[in-house]
């Protein structure tokens, strides 16, 4: 970024997480935030803190987008002359319809949570040789993601989480995302991941993985207790693990499966 004198930079939100804590006093923050004119971010949700604090320190907007391989990739973005909104994941880029729909199909209200679904010339044709993944994929053209989002008054999307990570917790639903954006403002932890752990009484309990800052030594009964405080009762973790690092794939995306322990 330096000896390039980068100016447009696009990753994943772990990247900027690294950013954020690279060690070296010697780096020139200063510099590089003058030559950066944007910073885009996708293939994963970019957690709030993580925004605010690169924002702070690189002078620059954190424009955040979504898509997927099966929509040639992207879908929607917060796009410079629509306007921008944090924590979203824009409007639907040219040529693409986006809605959000509930379990039997039908389009959810302005502010209602409902599965984003797409349909434009960048979907897919399907999966090669898995007409059964395709029906359950494709249907009258729209793409079912998988994912849960909600659209404001403005048309702006919201990601909530995805539908297969969501926790169902005594009969109640826990998105992960949700915990893991309270959690994320802890003062002494630098990343988190929350899953659903199999439990005979509630069917799953949440379970959340944590990285702490450098030099920082919270106990789990800790950081329980500060995540119940601000958490309905049935959505804090009751199980934290603490370790050096979160399991990424080779393009810095969080491995939840990892932490699932699923082949």
């Amino acid at each position: 970024m330096l000896k390039h004198e980068v100016t447009l930079f696009a990753g994943v939100p772990t990247m900027y997480w690294g950013l954020l804590n690279y060690q070296d006093d010697n780096f020139d923050y200063t510099t590089v935030s003058k030559n950066l004119r944007i910073a885009a971010s996708g293939g994963a949700s970019l957690p709030q803190k993580i925004l605010e604090n690169f924002e702070s320190k690189f002078k620059v907007n954190l424009l955040e987008g979504y898509g997927m391989s099966e929509g040639s990739p992207v879908v929607t973005f917060n796009q410079l002359a629509d306007g921008c909104k944090p924590n979203s994941i824009g409007t639907p880029v040219w040529g693409v319809q986006v809605k959000l729909i509930d379990e039997e199909g039908a389009e959810v209200k302005v502010g209602e949570k409902g599965e984003l679904t797409y349909k434009g010339h960048n979907v897919m044709k399907g999966y090669y040789n898995r007409p059964e993944a395709n029906a359950k994929a494709l249907k009258n053209g729209w793409l079912h993601s998988g994912d849960i989002a909600i659209k404001d008054k403005d048309g702006f999307f919201f990601i909530v989480d995805r539908k297969k990570d969501m926790i169902i917790r005594g009969g109640l639903n826990v998105y992960p995302r949700e915990v893991e954006e309270v959690m994320m403002q802890h003062p002494a932890i630098s990343m988190v991941a929350v899953i659903g752990e199999p439990d005979d009484k509630f069917g799953e309990e949440v379970k959340a993985f944590v990285v702490l800052k450098p030099k920082e030594s919270f106990t789990t009964d800790e950081i329980i207790k500060w995540t119940k405080e601000k958490k309905a009762a049935y959505k804090y973790p009751r199980y934290v693990e603490i370790l050096d690092a979160l399991p990424m794939s080779t393009t810095g995306k969080i491995l939840k499966k990892k932490l699932r322990k699923e082949e």
